[in-house]
């Protein structure tokens, strides 16, 4: 996959957890970290984004929104986001056309088996939406340290 830094992130309308469709171009004038995850309620997926709950007022004093990408329904989104009190949308790619413009539908490899998914993956996106880093195949632990850093190298 070519990369997608210093081009225009690719467009999207995605449903919330609430039903709601959000759009890229609705956070234009703001930051936006918009990372995709396999899937909710698993160990790396929650730790993932309890790091991001747990940052979240940092990132909106860096004028950065946070949205997570799953295949997950919106109904599991609800669960997720309530368990954990999550303060972010979660977006619904459930047909994954999303996550294959961004390059992060791959095929995967666990216990011997093959299978398309979701490849744990972060774009920071800019006021104007261009694309300004991206993070893939992510390991969990300190990403969120280097997302921010990025962005406060970015104010």
């Amino acid at each position: 996959m070519k990369t997608l830094v210093n081009e225009k992130a690719p467009e999207f309308t995605l449903v919330n957890e609430k039903g709601i469709d959000i759009s890229l171009n609705d956070f234009l004038g703001k930051k936006v970290v918009l990372y995709f995850y396999p899937k909710d309620m698993t160990p790396g997926c929650t730790t993932e984004a309890c790091d991001f709950r747990d940052h979240h007022d940092t990132f909106k004093e860096l004028n950065a929104v946070i949205l997570g990408v799953s295949a997950d329904s919106s109904a599991q989104h609800t669960k997720f986001i309530e368990k954990y009190g999550l303060p972010f949308s979660l977006l619904v790619d459930e047909d994954h056309k999303v996550s294959e413009e961004y390059g992060v539908w791959v095929l995967k490899k666990m216990y011997g088996r093959e299978f398309m998914g979701i490849e744990r993956s972060t774009f920071l996106i800019d006021e104007d939406g261009i694309v300004l880093k991206e993070w893939r195949k992510v390991k969990v632990k300190n990403h969120i340290e280097e997302v921010l850093e990025s962005i406060r190298g970015e104010v």
